[in-house]
């Protein structure tokens, strides 16, 4: 093992362990890179939103071994995390695509929107090698008609500016701005 990635390592375990002595709870949550515009504009639904079964949890998830993952007990989502993804997803999309008219699913009426994007999250967590990483699966479909526009494979990795949950949850916004910045271009 690598001295970077040993040391790594060490600062990610002892986050955990310090996490089961009794510290409170630290709640974390998810934001995009800026507000969408206000107004209307072509009308884009994101979701649903469907999580791997590993990260469809309260807790961070980190990946301390190649086949291990560890749950971080005290360090937590604020809220739901495939709404959060959707909501910052759509935010995203908006200023990527100059439209106020952004929608988190469930919405009230296909009518209001033009473009469905469908996230499938398979892997978004953080690693021992000090990187957050994402794989998501996308599809975008035109509406009302549901005609399939654009299907790929986004995957990417982000290195954590520091030490940290804090950092983590950043990287992880950055990694959804990314994936944003593909589908808009997929859109386009």
């Amino acid at each position: 093992m690598h001295k970077a990635s040993s040391i790594a390592l060490c600062a990610l375990l002892s986050l955990i362990f310090a996490g089961c002595a009794g510290t409170p709870r630290s709640f974390y949550v998810l934001t995009a890179d800026g507000p969408a515009p206000s107004g209307g504009g072509p009308g884009v639904g994101v979701g649903p939103v469907v999580l791997a079964e590993y990260i469809d949890r309260p807790n961070l998830v980190l990946q301390d071994a190649p086949n291990r993952l560890a749950v971080a007990e005290n360090h937590r989502w604020a809220g739901d995390l495939a709404a959060s993804i959707a909501r910052v997803t759509a935010s995203n999309l908006g200023r990527r695509l100059h439209t106020g008219n952004v929608r988190s699913y469930p919405w009230q009426r296909d009518e209001e929107i033009s473009n469905q994007i469908t996230l499938d999250i398979r892997q978004l967590h953080g690693g021992a090698d000090g990187y957050a990483v994402i794989e998501a699966g996308w599809r975008v479909y035109a509406l009302p008609d549901r005609r399939l526009k654009a299907s790929r494979t986004f995957v990417d990795r982000e290195q954590l500016a520091s030490d940290g949950y804090q950092a983590l949850v950043a990287a992880q916004s950055k990694l959804l701005a990314r994936l944003a910045d593909a589908i808009a271009a997929g859109i386009r």
